[in-house]
């Protein structure tokens, strides 16, 4: 698997990369360790996870395979901090609460660092200097090697990765991380541009559109996709529309020209986008990553990529 530099650090990741968002709710600990097995085995290095998932159940899940299953120095961690579900307010990069967070991560992860930690969430109540500065604290401390913001708007980036460019010696931002596919190009308005301009480069996370671009819903809902689970259909929903019915037609057309499956035209076009380092999958089944690794080596022809360029455009982009 095909490894990229992220931004102009010395960080490099697998250009596709392994979601944990299900592991310890749908996917069990059994299935998420097949899954990472068989991922490294692929070459797939990039792991990403987040302190809120499924409660922190998917970092200690991947902290315990870290500890038997795999080799730590096989894996590239990234992990986030900032939400507070449970909290005061939904979101908090102040000193106190970022440390505190990436404390316990680790404690989950079984490690001494992660590769790569980033703001989940941008606080318009922290001030971004003190947020900034903890994640310096955590990479002076050993306990990040480079630091990045996960879900963010441009104006909030730039704010970010600006004020570390501004005094030489600072850590930079080195990522900006980002739902990103052919059924939401937002990115494509201003994030992606921003990014670039900063030596960042883009995480993009729901690459197949939540699923929907793999035609799995082409015909319905299929009883054993998310669509169909209570508590993850609000998420697949907003895609299920003639719109997005009308993009998936578009993938299928190329998906038949080429001989390859819908997923593979999808994930090609998000992970092979000018300044991605690497798209996110988060497969729940051993069997769904599989389909993913199968078509890893799949590049969209300049034409194919055009067209869907157009069909997909972002108004005034």
């Amino acid at each position: 698997m095909e490894q990229r530099q992220v931004g102009r650090s010395g960080l490099w990741v697998s250009r596709t990369a392994l979601g944990t968002m299900t592991w310890g709710n749908d996917t069990s600990e059994e299935e998420a360790g097949q899954q990472l097995t068989a991922f490294l085995d692929a070459g797939g290095t990039f792991v990403d996870t987040a302190d809120i998932y499924t409660g922190g159940q998917s970092e200690r899940i991947l902290g315990r395979l870290l500890r038997g299953a795999v080799r730590r120095e096989d894996v590239v961690v990234g992990t986030k901090s900032g939400h507070t579900p449970g909290g005061y307010r939904p979101v908090d990069t102040s000193r106190r609460h970022l440390l505190a967070s990436l404390d316990a991560s680790l404690r989950r992860l079984q490690t001494d660092y992660v590769d790569l930690w980033q703001l989940h969430a941008f606080d318009p109540a922290t001030p971004p200097e003190e947020a900034l500065a903890a994640m310096e604290a955590a990479v002076a401390a050993g306990k990040a090697r480079y630091v990045g913001a996960g879900s963010v708007e441009a104006w909030q980036f730039a704010t970010l990765a600006t004020w570390q460019r501004a005094r030489p010696g600072r850590v930079p931002m080195v990522s900006a991380g980002s739902e990103y596919s052919l059924l939401n190009r937002e990115a494509d308005r201003a994030l992606r541009p921003a990014a670039a301009a900063s030596d960042a480069h883009l995480i993009a996370w729901a690459p197949l559109g939540r699923g929907v671009l793999s035609a799995k819903y082409r015909s319905g809902v299929p009883q054993d996709s998310r669509a169909a689970f209570s508590h993850m259909a609000g998420y697949v929903e907003p895609y299920l529309d003639e719109p997005g019915r009308r993009v998936v037609e578009s993938v299928c057309t190329a998906a038949e020209g080429l001989g390859v499956p819908p997923l593979a035209v999808a994930l090609s076009w998000a992970r092979d986008q000018e300044g991605v380092a690497a798209a996110v999958v988060g497969p729940r089944t051993l069997s769904q990553l599989e389909e993913v690794l199968d078509v890893e080596t799949v590049q969209l022809p300049p034409k194919i990529r055009e067209a869907l360029d157009d069909a997909t455009s972002v108004p005034g982009h």
